[in-house]
This record gives structure tokens, C-alpha cells and sequence, in this order.
């Protein structure tokens, strides 16, 4: 891991987040994993978030600085721990710099066979726990005039195809939120970054739900031949660095985000025969 902490710190030295307080959930694994060690390479305070510790404590080691690390186990779709946690990150760091909601679940399942309450599960994590947790972080933001809220939502945020009804009606749904916040927060100089991943070779596929609630426990051979997780925490980087409003980050999945704008016949038929099981 010591050669990959120095190929981010040479990668980020560009971008200054020293001593800036950023709090990660989904932090234990895949896009939430490697940006801890991104932005902990750059010099930034970081919150630590997900539900399981042993691995966030692992992560938290495997940072350029895990002494400017606060393991924080939470559940996002948990509401009622929310406020709690909050007022933890404030009492050992004070004010929150960046937010990046990471965490998330992905679906692997017909829309008409997967059963309503797994379709609440996705949307309590994807959704309502993320924009939860906005909600109690942001305020402070906006009175300080200060602060970015990223969010990780998917080229799913843009697009839909088959077995991926319930998560990308989840990130659907934060783009509308986000998009509408981000106009109300701009005249409080706090900026709100979505981050649009195409295929990340991370286990998301392998951990998504299928229609009974059960977990794939498949890794998807898109997913295996996908962005490495290390290059596409570079990438998120620079977007934030940059407080850019939107950015899909991909390699030809991202086609279909524009051929869904402009040709959306195309893309129909294009969908309605994709084999993403």
C-alpha cells in the first residue's frame, strides 16, 4: 500500500485540501476506499464512514496521514443516528468542509420481480439517507458561506437500462434533489459537485441486491473491466478540486448518457437489449 500512498501523493499535489475537514461515507471499499487515500495524500482531515469498522479501521491505516483520521461506523439509512453523528465529526474536528455521499447500493434484478421492500431498501440508502445527511451538514455551510456537497450518483443517474430499475430510480432522484439544492446554495457561495461513475472495478455488482434482498455475489465482467479504483479517485478529485457543478466519468458506457439526450430512439433499442444480469 506504501507504493500506492506515493503515487497519490505525486498525483495530488496539485490540489490543495490541507487541514480541510472532508467526511467520506461508504468509506470501507471501492470509490469511498481509494478517495480516503486521495484525499488524505492531499493533506485533508478526514470522517471515515460506513458500517463496517474493522475495515474502515483498515483503511484508516492505509492513509498518508492516519493520525488526521476520525472512524466514524454509521448507517446512512439509519436516520435517527444522523444528527448524532454529526455533532461528533463538529466536536473533534468543528466545521465540515466537504460532504461526499458515497454510500450506496447497487440492484441486479428485473424491475417486476424485485420485491417492494427491496425497492425501499435502495432508495433509503441511495436516496433518502443521503439527502438525511445533507440536510443536517448543509446549514452550517450556508451560514459559514462556505463548503461543497458531493454526491456520487451514476451514469444510472442519467440513463436507465434492464435490472437496474430500483437503483436508478435512486439516483435519479438525487440528481433532481441536488440540482435543485445546488440553486438554492449558490448564493451562499457552497458548492454542489455530482459525480456520475460508469463502471468502477470495485465489488459493487458482487453486493447489489437482487430481488428477494439476497446479494448477487457476482462480479460483473463490466465491472471487472472497468475504471481502476485508484484512477478514477484522481479524477473525482480534480472535479471537487474544481467545484465543477456535474461531471460523468467513464469510458464508452458514458456514450450512452449522450446518445440517451440526443438520439433517444437510438439508445431505446439499444437498452431493451442489453444482457446486464
Amino acid at each position: 500500500m506504501l507504493g500506492g500512498i506515493l503515487t497519490f501523493e505525486a498525483q495530488t499535489n496539485n490540489m490543495n485540501f490541507k487541514q480541510q475537514v472532508v467526511w467520506i461515507t461508504g468509506a470501507s471499499s471501492g470509490i469511498g476506499e481509494y478517495l480516503s487515500y486521495a484525499f488524505s495524500a492531499a493533506g485533508a482531515r478526514l470522517v471515515l464512514s460506513s458500517r463496517k469498522q474493522e475495515e474502515l479501521e483498515r483503511v484508516a491505516r492505509a492513509c498518508a496521514h492516519p493520525e488526521q483520521v476520525l472512524i466514524l461506523p454509521l448507517d446512512v439509512a439509519r436516520l435517527d443516528t444522523l444528527e448524532a453523528a454529526v455533532a461528533t465529526v463538529r466536536a473533534h474536528y468543528g466545521p465540515i468542509d466537504i460532504l461526499i455521499n458515497n454510500a450506496g447500493i447497487s440492484q441486479r434484478e428485473l424491475a417486476l420481480d424485485t420485491q417492494i421492500a427491496v425497492d425501499r431498501q435502495i432508495m433509503d440508502i441511495n436516496y433518502f439517507g443521503t439527502i438525511a445527511l445533507t440536510k443536517l451538514v448543509a446549514p452550517e455551510m450556508q451560514a459559514r458561506k462556505s463548503g461543497q456537497i458531493v454526491v456520487m450518483s451514476s451514469v444510472l443517474g442519467k440513463i436507465g437500462v434492464p435490472y437496474r430499475s430500483a437503483y436508478a430510480a435512486s439516483k435519479h432522484a438525487l440528481h433532481g434533489f441536488f440540482d435543485s439544492l445546488r440553486a438554492e446554495l449558490f448564493p451562499h457561495q457552497v458548492a454542489v459537485t455530482l459525480i456520475c461513475p460508469g463502471y468502477v472495478r470495485t465489488n459493487v455488482t458482487i453486493n447489489a441486491l437482487r430481488g428477494d434482498g439476497s446479494t448477487n455475489q457476482v462480479m460483473a465482467e463490466s465491472t471487472s473491466g472497468g475504471f481502476a479504483p485508484e484512477a478514477f479517485a484522481q479524477k473525482a478529485l480534480r472535479a471537487i478540486a474544481s467545484r465543477k457543478r456535474e461531471v460523468v466519468i467513464a469510458k464508452t458506457e458514458g456514450l450512452g448518457v449522450l446518445l440517451h439526450r440526443f438520439v433517444p430512439g437510438i439508445f431505446a433499442r439499444i437498452a431493451r437489449n442489453m444482457k446486464l444480469k
